[in-house]
């Protein structure tokens, strides 16, 4: 990942209203949910979270799909674990702090997501 995409996705996620959405679809898994619902569960009026959906769509955190008329958003797990993956990739790289190093979290398997 290039230094401007972790930015870009940190950004994103760096308002409570974004963190709150996309913490709500991480939970959910790949089924996602559709807008009305986020809606419903983060008591969040329509054109304030599409406001905030289209920042994590843009960061590419969030994914969306079209079922007839409605939108469907859940979490990109891929770019998710990229950027964890770039935030961990050189911890405890330089020895000073051996004790207190982070472990990396181990790969996780890609979610089977039906079209």
């Amino acid at each position: 990942m290039k230094p401007q995409t972790a930015v870009a996705a940190l950004a994103a996620l760096a308002q409570d209203t974004r963190l709150s959405i996309y913490r709500l679809l991480v939970k959910r898994g790949p089924e996602g949910h559709a807008a009305g619902e986020i809606a419903a569960r983060l008591d969040l009026p329509g054109p304030t979270l599409s406001f905030h959906l289209k920042a994590l769509t843009q960061a590419k955190l969030v994914e969306v799909r079209r079922s007839g008329r409605f939108l469907h958003y859940r979490a990109n797990f891929p770019r998710m674990n990229e950027l964890v993956a770039y935030l961990t990739e050189n911890c405890c790289s330089d020895g000073s702090a051996a004790d207190a190093c982070c472990t990396p979290a181990p790969a996780v398997p890609k979610p089977r997501i039906r079209a």
